[in-house]
């Protein structure tokens, strides 16, 4: 009966328009729309997972535009788009203009805006919050992540998320990085940043202004080698990209039911946090540093630190104590020194191997992925100022050629991670 079917539709549609919960959520901005703060409405990504809306923190009357989890009672902020330059008070207004999108304050002046130049799109353009978090400006008809002429995820606050890239995008020339809050209450830019150094084994530091306070270790295939932890979840899949488009780091999750986020604390600890459907709480799964071993050139060059001796500082086998009273006072900064000079011509000259390292810096380090050690060691023997060499990726036994030149800076030595490094010696110290 067709007039059945259609006041059983009808009702069903006047269902939709007054029960909030059947109509689900609204994650789209259009070019008609906007959010304000006394509206109180949000956007809420599908599948509920975040919510962008207006937000100020406990102590102040600034108010920021931002990301969180939706369903956790305590708020978690995982971007913010004005940091640096927030609302004075509850007045304002996020809406499209001119194909960008702008934040508005209480005299109509912009604090923030997409500054996306092109302004002859043919299209209406539409924001949208996706599903893994990802706040997206787009052209209303192209529903692919071509068509994105802005997204968020290019501009990353403390927070990492799954699916996030951290690190170079060389298209369009930019560098993905993570600055930490000024304080729990103050999302402005603070004093800690995780930053990915590109060089031909590139490498994430934490800074504290411009000091570099920990590094990552070069990625071995599996995993940063300064940061062995990050690899124990089954549930998270790992990748790092090498290319001619992105030097970048990013993680996923192989269970929907699972979160996992990688921040920047504003005490300066990069943090692993997880939280499983078991759990009350968010669990820090790895906070780094968290060992003396953790901090940037504790040792001093030629030395490395291991958690288990005392000292923790070493030196490697064939060289000494560069200043063996500051040694004596467990102040092991300068470094160690080589025992016996290395005949240049490597005639005579071996290496000692050592097991389980966090390889060293690699500002001075050379790469080449077609040669695997035996071919390397060569290399090293033949290059007067070769000091070291070891795998630039530890997969299937072992692949790929790393040769340091120059001193060998911030390297630690671990129970059961890490890889082994291969140190040239004169033939008298290799006994």
């Amino acid at each position: 009966d067709n007039s059945y079917t259609s006041s059983f539709l009808l009702v069903f549609f006047v269902l939709v328009l007054v029960h909030p919960a059947i109509s689900m959520y609204i994650n789209t901005l259009s070019a008609t729309e906007s959010l304000t703060i006394s509206s109180n409405r949000t956007l809420v990504s599908p599948g509920d997972v975040f919510e962008l809306g207006f937000f100020r923190t406990t102590s102040s009357s600034r108010w920021y535009l931002g990301m969180w989890y939706k369903k956790f009672s305590e708020r978690i902020y995982v971007w913010v788009a004005n940091r640096d330059n927030p609302l004075s008070n509850s007045i304002g207004t996020l809406k499209i203009s001119g194909n960008n999108l702008v934040l508005l304050d209480h005299s109509n002046k912009s604090v923030w805006s997409t500054n996306f130049t092109r302004g002859n799109e043919r299209f209406p353009v539409v924001a949208e919050l996706l599903a893994n978090g990802n706040f997206v400006m787009r052209d209303s008809n192209n529903n692919d992540a071509s068509g994105f002429l802005w997204q968020s995820f290019d501009y990353p606050t403390d927070t990492l998320l799954p699916e996030m890239k951290l690190g170079y995008d060389l298209k369009k020339g930019r560098n993905r990085l993570l600055t930490s809050w000024r304080n729990s209450d103050d999302p402005s830019s603070g004093d800690y940043s995780y930053k990915l150094e590109p060089r031909r084994l590139p490498e994430f530091y934490l800074l504290q202004g411009d000091v570099r306070a920990h590094r990552s270790g070069p990625w071995n295939g599996i995993e940063f080698s300064g940061i062995p932890e990050d690899q124990k979840l089954s549930y998270m899949v790992y990748n790092f990209t090498e290319n001619s488009e992105e030097v970048a780091y990013t993680f996923r999750m192989t269970n929907s039911s699972f979160y996992s986020r990688l921040t920047i604390s504003s005490e300066g600890y990069l943090e692993r946090l997880t939280w499983a459907p078991s759990s009350a709480v968010w669990n820090v799964f790895w906070s780094s540093p968290n060992h003396q071993c953790d901090t940037y050139r504790i040792c001093g060059p030629y030395s490395y630190c291991y958690v288990n001796t005392s000292p923790s500082c070493n030196c490697i086998q064939g060289f000494n104590p560069e200043n063996v009273q500051q040694w004596a006072l467990r102040i092991s900064i300068s470094g160690c020194k080589r025992r016996t000079r290395l005949s240049c011509s490597g005639d005579g000259d071996g290496f000692t191997r050592m097991k389980n390292m966090k390889l060293p810096e690699t500002t001075m380090a050379i790469v080449d992925r077609s040669i695997g050690v035996k071919e390397c060691k060569k290399r090293c023997l033949s290059n007067c100022n070769c000091t070291a060499f070891a795998n630039a990726d530890i997969r299937n036994g072992g692949t790929g050629c790393v040769i340091w030149t120059g001193q060998l800076d911030d390297m630690r030595n671990y129970v059961a991670d890490g890889q082994d490094l291969y140190v040239r010696l004169a033939a008298a110290d290799l006994v």
